[in-house]
């Protein structure tokens, strides 16, 4: 067994060998990694060491292990002797920069420091040795500001508003225009700034502030945005980060040095095109921060041909050596050019498909590789509008949850009544429905709203379910946010918001942005998507169905390659307008026979609604979910009553309205329930009012009948929803047999259909064996399963979340992405119970987590045969579906593949 005292901690690269290599991203990060693998293939990179990973998992433990200490001291030793330097000492001072490095690329998320081993003497020898005191006291300057902020924790606004405040004395636009002495001044400011804010004075020993850089890039790890893009990416918090110490070469000793970025294909467009920004005589900050403008990267073969024509050749050869598009970062000092670092480049949605394709036409990668270069939820890039933000003014008025995404720009209206009137009298074209939270009653607003903001809920709130299933845009739980419904106003950072004013909404970030921006239009039918999605197809072994209630969402389901509906909530087709009085009848009804005659009503509506679903997946399965949430969802707010029964009985006492009112408000009182999510819902309705399940199945099988007799394959699979044992399921199931007999004895003509049940309670998932006698099929509703397993309230997690994901007990929101570890465990254990009871068992998932790429790939490693999700996840998860399967066959773990 490896013992401490023998693992390498550090590795050197310079003098045209490395001791690491290009696949040793586990130990030494994306970026020694890429160090490494540059300075092998002989290319111009300044030569450095990097301490792998183990010592940043150490640190986090609390641990500096003294053989590391003596590695770095080693290789520093070795860096000074190639260079023929001394770090921050002697007449040539060796200069080197801190940097982070992960194995997957953080961009922007950890922290950086250059110029290091400057102090009060080093400073004047650099100054004397390049004959520029102006340039040596600019990176001195830099140091010490980088410093104070990555190391001592010191806002970097102290430092900014002395820069400012001299720049403004000199009367200088430019920082290139303060002066040798004026930047000697800024020093001295600086170094003020760093001993009142953090109670020492700036470090001028060298190795001391090696250290001290070193363990500050370690504790980056831990900061707020690494942990937060982490979560957003899936990245294992255990991982850590590698640090790269490397020589400095500067961009700014004068007119024929230089820094920039690039990309070798346009990392927006994926075009084959050289992409890139530079700015000569700048420090490589200089070029992202936006105090100064970069010049297009072209423009660099006019500056310097020469430059530019050997970094044209390099990344060419990158490219094709990494067999990618590659991120690059590169400094010119003195007219030599120097690469920093490379990387396959982050790009959007749009580019990822380009370039795998190109890629595989250029011969570059297989088309098995090609699924692998586009990660799943990129697809939404095809399928939602985008925020035109080029040359727009963005003022972000509030962050919330990117519930549906997707762009929305449109004037605000506080009330789904009020959203249809507007559009209605051609007040309003484009409206963003803004609510505290919305209620299924708002489904008519919400239809004809571009998009939907809500100041609570979660990701599987009932707006962020809703219009991802419609595909509209949504941000929601938008806490910054005050909606004051009554008053119609929106207050945030200090302002007020009315009706009618106009917002922007990124539903695919989650930002509320102030204003009118324009959006650029969705291209599902993209040739470079159709020709992508026919690559991946043939590796899916899992099926992908989509959740759609109403026949324009299962044509829509339909275009994006879904291949059946895997559940359709019939509570939505009862909040019509034209249906919801008749369902409030039937709730009203005092007996049986009452109840019958209202459903009968509802039963032809019903049954017009299943042809059209049946129609629109001609030959696919389409899963009806018999009703599901408590009665008192289909009637008015009781506060809402209350207020309206003491304006009538002010206004109009004797109005025949308010014994109506009375009955009404009797009846919501008697409906009402402390706990409703685990109350007189789902098989319990089914079972205390069986007239229920036997109209909506009557209104099932006549439709199938109906269409199967013009030609139309139809397959109805009738799911009973919140099972927990053998006996609920066969009191359904036989009044599903019974009905269906007397149709078909009805009608002279016999369907194909199934009966089967939604697997939400973990009572259910440990009698699966049992349920699967009367089970033709499971259905998981993780969304219901993982709040039964928790105890949450996904409505309510949202006041804890954040602290949870704060301290690090979830690494991800539980309803967002599959528990595989708790909730995982029930699924595993009811397929196998299920299939020991009946092996054939069709097994899917109907939950949010049927379209989120991970869970897609937990249910392919399960067995499941099918998963499903809103229309606009359908191609992420038959990508997700595909990189599951050719893991499995290439031996590839999830981590590997990416």
């Amino acid at each position: 067994m490896e013992t401490k005292s023998a693992i390498k901690y550090v590795y050197f690269f310079g003098g045209g060998s490395a001791e690491g290599n290009g696949k040793m991203k586990d130990v030494l990060g994306g970026k020694g990694a890429g160090l490494a693998e540059m300075t092998n293939a002989g290319l111009p990179v300044p030569p450095g060491f990097t301490i792998q990973t183990e010592s940043c998992r150490e640190y986090m433990k609390g641990v500096v292990s003294p053989e590391m200490n003596k590695q770095m001291e080693v290789s520093l030793a070795r860096l000074e002797e190639l260079q023929g330097q001394k770090l921050g000492a002697g007449d040539n001072p060796l200069l080197v920069s801190v940097r982070s490095g992960a194995k997957f690329s953080m961009p922007g998320m950890m922290d950086t420091i250059l110029n290091l081993g400057l102090n009060d003497q080093s400073v004047e020898a650099l100054a004397k040795r390049t004959n520029n005191p102006r340039f040596a006291y600019d990176s001195y300057r830099r140091l010490i500001q980088m410093f104070g902020n990555v190391v001592l924790d010191i806002e970097k606004s102290h430092f900014e508003e002395v820069f400012d405040g001299k720049k403004k004395q000199k009367k200088a636009k430019l920082d290139t225009e303060l002066d040798a002495k004026a930047l000697l001044e800024v020093i001295a400011e600086y170094k003020k700034v760093v001993k009142k804010h953090a109670k020492i004075d700036f470090p001028q020993n060298p190795h001391e502030q090696l250290v001290m850089a070193r363990d500050a890039v370690f504790r980056s790890w831990q900061n707020d945005r690494a942990k937060h893009y982490r979560r957003m990416n899936n990245i294992d918090d255990m991982l850590g980060t590698a640090v790269n110490v490397q020589a400095m070469v500067f961009g700014n000793l004068g007119d024929t040095s230089g820094t920039g970025v690039g990309f070798t294909r346009n990392p927006a467009t994926g075009k084959k095109e050289f992409y890139g920004e530079f700015l000569m005589n700048a420090q490589g900050e200089d070029v992202v921060s936006g105090v100064r403008t970069p010049v297009p990267i072209t423009r660099l073969s006019e500056v310097l041909p020469d430059v530019y024509n050997q970094l044209r050749d390099i990344t060419s050869r990158m490219e094709k050596h990494y067999r990618d598009m590659q991120d690059f970062e590169f400094t010119i000092q003195d007219g030599r050019l120097y690469m920093l670092q490379t990387r396959n480049g982050k790009r959007t949605g749009l580019a990822a498909v380009r370039v795998a394709i190109d890629m595989v036409e250029e011969g570059l990668i297989t088309k098995e590789e090609a699924i692998f270069r586009v990660e799943a939820n990129q697809l939404y890039d095809f399928l939602v509008p985008r925020l035109d933000e080029k040359g727009a003014k963005i003022e972000v008025l509030a962050t919330g949850l990117p519930a549906s995404p997707g762009a929305a720009v449109g004037q605000i209206v506080f009330t789904a009544d009020e959203a249809v009137t507007m559009l209605q009298k051609g007040k309003m074209k484009n409206i963003i429905l803004v609510r505290g939270e919305t209620t299924p009653e708002d489904i008519h607003g919400m239809e004809i709203a571009a998009g939907i903001l809500t100041s609570r809920g979660g990701m599987t709130s009932h707006a962020a379910v809703v219009t991802r299933g419609m595909g509209k845009c949504c941000v929601a739980g938008a806490g910054d946010i005050t909606v004051d419904e009554k008053k119609k106003e929106m207050r945030v950072k200090g302002q007020t918001f009315k009706e009618g004013d106009w917002l922007s909404l990124d539903g695919t970030t989650g930002r509320v942005i102030k204003g009118r921006l324009n959006t650029l239009p969705a291209s599902p039918d993209d040739p470079d998507l159709v020709k992508f999605m026919a690559w991946a197809d043939p590796f899916r072994r899992l099926k992908v169905r989509a959740n759609a209630d109403i026949p324009r969402d299962a044509k829509q389901a339909r275009a994006f390659g879904a291949e059946g509906i895997g559940l359709c909530r019939t509570e939505h087709m009862f909040f019509a307008e034209d249906r919801l009085p008749r369902m409030r009848t039937m709730i009203l009804a005092e007996n049986e026979k009452d109840r019958r005659a209202a459903l009968k009503k509802l039963l032809p509506m019903q049954r017009a609604d299943f042809v059209g679903l049946f129609k629109a997946m001609d030959g696919f399965g389409v899963t009806i979910r018999t009703l599901d949430p408590p009665l008192h969802e289909f009637l008015p707010k009781r506060e809402d009553l209350l207020v309206e029964i003491a304006k009538l009985e002010i206004t109009k006492p004797k109005s025949p309205k308010l014994k109506e009112l009375h009955k009404l408000l009797a009846r919501v009182e008697e409906l009402h329930e402390v706990n409703p999510m685990l109350g007189h819902r789902g098989c319990r309705l089914g079972i205390t009012y069986p007239e229920i399940t036997e109209m909506q199945v009557r209104a099932i099988i006549e439709a199938a009948v109906a269409v199967s007799k013009q030609g139309i394959k139809v397959l109805p699979e009738i799911m009973i929803p919140l099972t927990s044992g053998l006996k609920e399921m066969k009191n359904q199931a036989d009044i599903v047999h019974r009905v269906a007999a007397e149709v078909f004895k009805e009608k002279g003509a016999k369907v194909e259909y199934m009966v089967g049940t939604m697997i939400e309670l973990p009572r259910a998932a440990l009698v699966a064996d049992q349920i699967a006698k009367e089970a033709q099929f499971f259905s998981f509703g993780t969304n219901d399963l993982t709040q039964t397993t928790f105890g949450f309230s996904r409505d309510d997690i949202n006041k804890f979340l954040p602290a949870y994901l704060k301290e690090g007990i979830f690494k991800q929101d539980p309803f967002a992405v599959l528990d595989q570890e708790g909730v995982g465990q029930l699924v595993e254990m009811a397929v196998k119970k299920g299939r020991a009871t009946r092996p054939d068992l069709k097994v899917g998932i109907c939950g949010e987590h049927g379209g989120e790429p991970e869970s897609v790939k937990f249910c392919h490693r399960t067995g499941l045969n099918y998963v499903s999700c809103s229309p606009f996840r359908v191609l992420t998860a038959r990508l997700a579906a595909a990189q599951a399967a050719a893991e499995e066959k290439s031996g590839m773990t999830a981590g590997q593949s990416k």
